[in-house]
Protein backbone atom coordinates (compact mmCIF):
# COMPACT_ATOMS: atom_id res chain seq x y z
CA UNK A 1 0.00 0.00 0.00
CA UNK A 2 1.20 3.53 -0.81
CA UNK A 3 2.34 5.72 2.14
CA UNK A 4 -0.19 8.75 2.47
CA UNK A 5 1.28 11.97 2.14
CA UNK A 6 0.41 15.82 1.65
CA UNK A 7 0.89 17.33 -1.61
CA UNK A 8 0.28 21.08 -2.12
CA UNK A 9 -1.27 21.79 -5.50
CA UNK A 10 -0.50 25.73 -6.38
CA UNK A 11 -3.35 28.03 -6.56
CA UNK A 12 -4.57 29.48 -9.73
CA UNK A 13 -5.24 33.50 -8.82
CA UNK A 14 -7.39 33.82 -11.61
CA UNK A 15 -10.17 30.95 -10.02
CA UNK A 16 -12.40 32.23 -7.04
CA UNK A 17 -12.08 29.33 -4.59
CA UNK A 18 -15.77 29.62 -3.49
CA UNK A 19 -16.56 28.95 -7.41
CA UNK A 20 -14.62 26.02 -7.85
CA UNK A 21 -15.44 24.38 -3.87
CA UNK A 22 -19.23 25.13 -4.38
CA UNK A 23 -22.01 25.83 -1.62
CA UNK A 24 -20.74 24.16 1.30
CA UNK A 25 -17.79 22.88 -0.23
CA UNK A 26 -20.06 19.96 -1.88
CA UNK A 27 -17.93 19.90 -4.86
CA UNK A 28 -14.90 19.44 -2.92
CA UNK A 29 -16.60 16.54 -0.95
CA UNK A 30 -17.26 14.90 -3.92
CA UNK A 31 -13.87 14.59 -5.05
CA UNK A 32 -12.33 13.84 -1.69
CA UNK A 33 -15.06 11.06 -1.37
CA UNK A 34 -14.78 9.80 -4.66
CA UNK A 35 -11.03 9.86 -4.82
CA UNK A 36 -10.11 9.05 -0.83
CA UNK A 37 -8.31 12.09 -0.23
CA UNK A 38 -8.71 15.18 1.97
CA UNK A 39 -8.34 18.77 0.67
CA UNK A 40 -8.04 21.96 2.28
CA UNK A 41 -7.20 25.63 1.26
CA UNK A 42 -5.18 28.25 2.68
CA UNK A 43 -3.16 30.96 1.07
CA UNK A 44 -0.07 29.02 -0.89
CA UNK A 45 -2.93 26.66 -2.25
CA UNK A 46 -4.58 23.55 -1.97
CA UNK A 47 -3.27 20.97 0.12
CA UNK A 48 -4.04 17.39 -0.93
CA UNK A 49 -3.73 14.25 1.10
CA UNK A 50 -4.17 10.83 0.05
CA UNK A 51 -2.05 7.90 -1.65
CA UNK A 52 -0.04 9.08 -4.83
CA UNK A 53 -2.62 7.38 -6.91
CA UNK A 54 -5.45 8.71 -5.10
CA UNK A 55 -3.74 12.48 -5.39
CA UNK A 56 -2.87 12.28 -9.04
CA UNK A 57 -6.68 11.60 -9.87
CA UNK A 58 -8.04 14.15 -7.58
CA UNK A 59 -6.02 17.08 -9.17
CA UNK A 60 -6.84 15.64 -12.92
CA UNK A 61 -10.21 16.31 -11.94
CA UNK A 62 -9.58 19.84 -9.87
CA UNK A 63 -7.50 20.65 -13.06
CA UNK A 64 -10.98 19.82 -15.29
CA UNK A 65 -13.19 22.00 -12.99
CA UNK A 66 -10.85 24.81 -13.05
CA UNK A 67 -10.79 24.74 -16.68
CA UNK A 68 -14.78 24.51 -17.15
CA UNK A 69 -14.53 27.76 -15.06
CA UNK A 70 -12.43 29.52 -17.22
CA UNK A 71 -15.07 28.57 -20.00
CA UNK A 72 -17.55 30.24 -18.30
CA UNK A 73 -19.25 27.25 -17.29
CA UNK A 74 -20.97 27.29 -13.88
CA UNK A 75 -20.27 24.38 -11.70
CA UNK A 76 -22.89 22.76 -10.34
CA UNK A 77 -23.29 19.54 -8.58
CA UNK A 78 -24.16 17.35 -11.66
CA UNK A 79 -21.30 19.08 -13.33
CA UNK A 80 -18.97 18.00 -10.71
CA UNK A 81 -20.18 14.93 -10.47
CA UNK A 82 -19.47 14.21 -13.97
CA UNK A 83 -16.30 14.96 -13.99
CA UNK A 84 -15.27 13.40 -10.47
CA UNK A 85 -16.62 9.94 -12.01
CA UNK A 86 -16.07 9.83 -15.54
CA UNK A 87 -13.75 12.32 -16.86
CA UNK A 88 -10.47 11.60 -15.54
CA UNK A 89 -10.91 7.66 -16.11
CA UNK A 90 -11.51 8.34 -19.86
CA UNK A 91 -8.49 10.22 -20.00
CA UNK A 92 -10.17 13.41 -21.64
CA UNK A 93 -8.89 15.44 -18.28
CA UNK A 94 -7.89 18.22 -21.03
CA UNK A 95 -10.55 17.94 -23.55
CA UNK A 96 -13.82 19.89 -23.45
CA UNK A 97 -17.48 18.59 -23.79
CA UNK A 98 -19.02 21.54 -24.21
CA UNK A 99 -20.93 22.19 -27.06
CA UNK A 100 -23.95 25.60 -27.44
CA UNK A 101 -26.92 24.34 -28.93
CA UNK A 102 -29.06 27.11 -28.96
CA UNK A 103 -29.95 30.15 -26.89
CA UNK A 104 -33.13 30.04 -24.23
CA UNK A 105 -35.65 33.20 -24.84
CA UNK A 106 -34.22 34.45 -21.91
CA UNK A 107 -30.75 34.19 -23.59
CA UNK A 108 -29.24 31.71 -21.69
CA UNK A 109 -26.80 29.38 -23.33
CA UNK A 110 -27.58 25.56 -23.63
CA UNK A 111 -25.03 23.59 -23.74
CA UNK A 112 -23.70 19.75 -23.62
CA UNK A 113 -22.61 18.60 -20.70
CA UNK A 114 -21.31 14.97 -21.01
CA UNK A 115 -19.07 13.98 -23.70
CA UNK A 116 -22.08 11.77 -24.91
CA UNK A 117 -24.05 14.18 -25.52
CA UNK A 118 -21.66 16.30 -27.70
CA UNK A 119 -21.38 13.09 -29.84
CA UNK A 120 -25.26 13.23 -29.82
CA UNK A 121 -25.84 16.59 -30.79
CA UNK A 122 -22.89 16.20 -33.69
CA UNK A 123 -24.53 13.51 -34.95
CA UNK A 124 -28.23 15.48 -35.28
CA UNK A 125 -26.09 18.34 -37.08
CA UNK A 126 -24.39 15.72 -40.18
CA UNK A 127 -27.31 13.17 -40.12
CA UNK A 128 -31.16 13.67 -41.75
CA UNK A 129 -32.14 10.74 -38.98
CA UNK A 130 -30.99 10.00 -35.36
CA UNK A 131 -31.41 7.61 -32.45
CA UNK A 132 -31.32 8.85 -29.43
CA UNK A 133 -31.40 5.41 -27.35
CA UNK A 134 -30.50 5.62 -23.23
CA UNK A 135 -32.14 6.24 -19.39
CA UNK A 136 -34.11 9.07 -18.03
CA UNK A 137 -32.15 12.38 -17.82
CA UNK A 138 -29.56 12.43 -20.12
CA UNK A 139 -30.93 14.95 -22.27
CA UNK A 140 -32.70 12.93 -25.09
CA UNK A 141 -35.94 15.07 -25.40
CA UNK A 142 -34.52 18.20 -24.19
CA UNK A 143 -31.43 18.56 -26.32
CA UNK A 144 -33.83 17.44 -29.42
CA UNK A 145 -35.76 19.53 -28.83
CA UNK A 146 -32.90 22.53 -28.72
CA UNK A 147 -31.80 21.73 -31.87
CA UNK A 148 -35.44 21.66 -33.48
CA UNK A 149 -35.89 25.31 -32.01
CA UNK A 150 -32.35 26.04 -33.35
CA UNK A 151 -33.14 24.78 -36.69
CA UNK A 152 -36.35 27.04 -37.01
CA UNK A 153 -34.77 30.45 -35.30
CA UNK A 154 -32.65 29.65 -38.39
CA UNK A 155 -35.04 29.26 -41.14
CA UNK A 156 -33.52 25.83 -42.04
CA UNK A 157 -36.70 24.20 -41.68
CA UNK A 158 -40.43 25.96 -41.64
CA UNK A 159 -41.65 23.96 -38.70
CA UNK A 160 -41.50 21.56 -35.74
CA UNK A 161 -43.38 18.14 -35.42
CA UNK A 162 -43.32 16.65 -31.96
CA UNK A 163 -44.68 12.98 -32.19
CA UNK A 164 -45.32 10.63 -29.16
CA UNK A 165 -47.19 6.79 -29.10
CA UNK A 166 -50.01 6.85 -26.70
CA UNK A 167 -49.14 4.26 -24.84
CA UNK A 168 -49.37 5.19 -21.36
CA UNK A 169 -51.13 3.42 -18.44
CA UNK A 170 -53.28 1.38 -20.64
CA UNK A 171 -55.23 4.04 -21.69
CA UNK A 172 -55.88 5.38 -25.84
CA UNK A 173 -56.85 8.81 -27.30
CA UNK A 174 -60.53 7.70 -27.42
CA UNK A 175 -61.25 7.31 -23.73
CA UNK A 176 -59.76 11.17 -22.84
CA UNK A 177 -62.10 14.09 -23.33
CA UNK A 178 -61.63 16.90 -25.45
CA UNK A 179 -60.61 17.62 -29.02
CA UNK A 180 -57.09 15.81 -30.84
CA UNK A 181 -54.83 18.41 -28.61
CA UNK A 182 -56.57 18.05 -25.54
CA UNK A 183 -56.40 14.14 -25.80
CA UNK A 184 -53.02 13.98 -26.84
CA UNK A 185 -51.57 17.08 -24.88
CA UNK A 186 -50.86 14.44 -21.39
CA UNK A 187 -48.29 12.28 -23.44
CA UNK A 188 -46.40 15.54 -25.18
CA UNK A 189 -46.28 17.22 -21.70
CA UNK A 190 -42.16 16.82 -21.83
CA UNK A 191 -42.25 17.87 -25.20
CA UNK A 192 -44.27 20.89 -24.34
CA UNK A 193 -41.88 21.48 -21.11
CA UNK A 194 -38.65 21.40 -23.19
CA UNK A 195 -40.58 23.79 -25.96
CA UNK A 196 -41.94 26.61 -22.89
CA UNK A 197 -38.68 26.43 -21.21
CA UNK A 198 -36.10 27.23 -24.34
CA UNK A 199 -38.97 28.97 -26.64
CA UNK A 200 -41.25 30.75 -24.15
CA UNK A 201 -44.34 30.17 -23.18
CA UNK A 202 -46.52 33.05 -25.27
CA UNK A 203 -44.09 32.52 -28.42
CA UNK A 204 -44.45 28.27 -28.48
CA UNK A 205 -48.26 29.31 -28.09
CA UNK A 206 -48.36 31.28 -30.78
CA UNK A 207 -46.36 28.82 -32.69
CA UNK A 208 -48.43 26.01 -32.08
CA UNK A 209 -51.87 28.11 -32.57
CA UNK A 210 -50.28 29.43 -36.34
CA UNK A 211 -49.06 25.79 -36.65
CA UNK A 212 -45.52 26.12 -37.35
CA UNK A 213 -44.85 23.95 -34.27
CA UNK A 214 -47.55 20.64 -34.87
CA UNK A 215 -48.33 18.24 -32.12
CA UNK A 216 -49.26 14.75 -33.26
CA UNK A 217 -49.71 11.28 -32.59
CA UNK A 218 -47.84 8.41 -33.61
CA UNK A 219 -51.14 6.96 -35.01
CA UNK A 220 -51.92 10.18 -37.19
CA UNK A 221 -49.17 10.11 -38.99
CA UNK A 222 -49.77 7.83 -41.54
CA UNK A 223 -49.80 8.75 -44.77
CA UNK A 224 -47.92 11.81 -44.81
CA UNK A 225 -45.25 13.61 -45.81
CA UNK A 226 -43.16 16.31 -44.10
CA UNK A 227 -41.05 17.95 -45.74
CA UNK A 228 -38.80 21.28 -44.20
CA UNK A 229 -39.68 20.02 -40.91
CA UNK A 230 -37.66 19.17 -37.64
CA UNK A 231 -39.59 16.16 -36.37
CA UNK A 232 -39.68 14.42 -33.12
CA UNK A 233 -40.46 11.15 -31.89
CA UNK A 234 -40.17 10.74 -28.41
CA UNK A 235 -40.63 7.66 -26.37
CA UNK A 236 -40.14 5.64 -29.39
CA UNK A 237 -39.28 2.42 -27.45
CA UNK A 238 -43.20 2.35 -27.03
CA UNK A 239 -43.44 2.26 -30.87
CA UNK A 240 -44.01 -1.31 -32.88
CA UNK A 241 -42.20 -2.00 -35.31
CA UNK A 242 -44.26 -1.59 -37.82
CA UNK A 243 -45.22 1.92 -36.71
CA UNK A 244 -41.55 2.29 -36.57
CA UNK A 245 -41.23 1.93 -40.46
CA UNK A 246 -44.01 3.96 -40.85
CA UNK A 247 -42.72 6.80 -38.52
CA UNK A 248 -38.82 6.73 -40.82
CA UNK A 249 -40.62 6.76 -44.20
CA UNK A 250 -42.83 10.25 -43.79
CA UNK A 251 -39.16 12.38 -43.87
CA UNK A 252 -39.53 14.66 -46.99
CA UNK A 253 -37.31 16.94 -48.52
CA UNK A 254 -35.34 19.40 -46.48
CA UNK A 255 -36.18 17.73 -43.23
CA UNK A 256 -34.51 16.02 -39.92
CA UNK A 257 -35.73 13.44 -37.59
CA UNK A 258 -34.50 12.75 -34.42
CA UNK A 259 -36.09 9.55 -32.62
CA UNK A 260 -35.48 9.25 -28.31
CA UNK A 261 -36.33 6.40 -26.53
CA UNK A 262 -35.96 4.35 -23.38
CA UNK A 263 -35.46 0.68 -24.28
CA UNK A 264 -35.49 -0.44 -20.14
CA UNK A 265 -38.66 1.39 -19.92
CA UNK A 266 -40.92 -0.37 -22.40
CA UNK A 267 -44.87 0.36 -21.65
CA UNK A 268 -46.23 -2.01 -25.45
CA UNK A 269 -48.38 -4.64 -24.25
CA UNK A 270 -47.17 -7.95 -23.60
CA UNK A 271 -44.85 -9.49 -25.95
CA UNK A 272 -45.22 -7.10 -27.89
CA UNK A 273 -41.96 -6.40 -29.68
CA UNK A 274 -40.84 -2.59 -29.61
CA UNK A 275 -39.30 -1.21 -32.96
CA UNK A 276 -36.71 0.24 -31.64
CA UNK A 277 -35.31 -2.69 -30.81
CA UNK A 278 -34.23 -3.55 -33.79
CA UNK A 279 -33.64 -0.60 -35.83
CA UNK A 280 -29.75 -0.66 -35.16
CA UNK A 281 -29.25 -3.90 -36.96
CA UNK A 282 -32.25 -3.28 -39.85
CA UNK A 283 -30.07 0.61 -40.05
CA UNK A 284 -26.68 -0.46 -39.61
CA UNK A 285 -24.66 1.60 -42.49
CA UNK A 286 -27.59 3.04 -44.11
CA UNK A 287 -26.03 6.65 -44.81
CA UNK A 288 -27.73 9.57 -42.93
CA UNK A 289 -28.99 7.85 -40.36
CA UNK A 290 -26.89 7.69 -37.16
CA UNK A 291 -27.40 6.35 -33.94
CA UNK A 292 -26.63 7.08 -30.40
CA UNK A 293 -26.28 5.45 -26.98
CA UNK A 294 -26.02 7.28 -23.47
CA UNK A 295 -25.69 6.03 -20.92
CA UNK A 296 -25.82 6.56 -17.11
CA UNK A 297 -22.38 8.64 -17.18
CA UNK A 298 -24.69 11.35 -18.93
CA UNK A 299 -27.34 12.03 -16.91
CA UNK A 300 -27.63 15.18 -15.99
CA UNK A 301 -30.61 15.36 -13.40
CA UNK A 302 -29.76 15.41 -9.56
CA UNK A 303 -27.12 12.99 -9.19
CA UNK A 304 -29.56 10.44 -6.92
CA UNK A 305 -31.39 9.87 -10.66
CA UNK A 306 -27.66 8.13 -11.90
CA UNK A 307 -26.82 5.88 -8.80
CA UNK A 308 -30.84 4.64 -9.23
CA UNK A 309 -30.15 3.77 -12.42
CA UNK A 310 -26.93 2.43 -11.20
CA UNK A 311 -29.02 0.09 -8.67
CA UNK A 312 -31.42 -0.99 -11.43
CA UNK A 313 -28.34 -2.10 -13.90
CA UNK A 314 -26.61 -4.13 -10.83
CA UNK A 315 -30.28 -6.41 -10.04
CA UNK A 316 -31.08 -6.62 -13.87
CA UNK A 317 -27.63 -8.45 -14.11
CA UNK A 318 -27.35 -10.67 -10.74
Amino acid sequence: MSETRTVIMPWENDIDPAELFGPNNSNIAMIEENFSVNINYNGDGLHITGEDKDIDAAKKAIKSLIKLIRQGNPIDETLANYVTHLQPAQGKEDESFETVVTHTYKGKPIRTKTFGQKAYVTNVRNNEITFAIGPAGTGKTYLAMAMAINAFKNSDVTRIVLVRPAVEAGESLGFLPGDLKDKVDPYLRPLYDSLYDIMGLDAGQRNIERGAIEIAPLAYMRGRTLDNSFIILDEAQNTSPEQMKMFLTRLGFGSKAVITGDITQIDLPFKERSGLLDVADILKGVRGIAFSYLTQADVVRNPIVQRIINAYERNEKN
